[in-house]
């Protein structure tokens, strides 16, 4: 097995646990409610995985719209997979990074809120692919969007935040997908704001 990537160290160590701190209030999920219902809405969900759900906002929110939806989750950082697993009943949670993932099975929908900009670049082309056997039929990326790939320092690191088309590059490493609907979301909105986020759901035609 390969060693793990800087970033994988980065995200399961203290700087993670960290970040589970901060990131540990319950307006989040009312927010994320609303994404959710913006980009699901019409879609019949029974499984969700979600890949780095840290303390489980996202999955929460998707239990407002789907209360019976079954959950899984892929979480590096001990921590918050602690804090996940008392967050969301019954979720079933493998501690892991994505690489390293010994993960079986289907889910209606595999989604990544906020994760994919962390990853090292390197890895992202296996990241899509096994996030394509993962999902029988829908993929929802939440993330940071630009049209070429950029790095961003992050709270003082390098190497750890980047922006570009994941899901123009995840189509295009599995062309089974098409592009559903797509959506952004605005820090400055009034109601539900979270920080700039453009989300893309993706699905495999039956």
């Amino acid at each position: 097995m390969k060693g793990r990537t800087d970033q994988e160290i980065f995200w399961a160590g203290e700087f993670g646990s960290q970040y589970t701190n901060r990131n540990d209030h319950r307006d989040l999920v009312a927010a994320n409610t609303s994404l959710f219902a913006q980009a699901l809405r019409g879609i019949p969900l029974d499984s969700v995985l979600e890949i780095g759900a840290n303390i489980g906002q996202n999955l929460l929110a998707l239990r407002t719209l789907y209360p019976e939806i079954q959950t899984s989750a892929v979480e590096i950082n001990e921590l918050a997979a602690r804090r996940l697993v008392e967050r969301v009943p019954g979720v079933q949670v493998e501690i892991s990074s994505i690489d390293e993932s010994q993960l079986k099975g289907q889910f209606d929908l595999v989604l990544s809120k906020g994760v994919l900009i962390h990853l090292t670049p390197d890895s992202l082309q296996e990241t899509y692919r096994r996030i394509s056997r993962w999902s029988s039929r829908f993929v929802l990326f939440a993330e940071y969007y630009n049209p070429t790939p950029i790095e961003i320092s992050y709270r003082g690191h390098e190497d750890k935040l980047f922006k570009r088309d994941f899901a123009g590059e995840f189509l295009a490493v599995n062309q089974e997908f098409r592009l559903r609907d797509y959506g952004f979301i605005y820090r400055g909105d009034q109601a539900h704001p979270l920080d700039d986020t453009t989300w893309f759901l993706m699905e495999r035609p039956r």
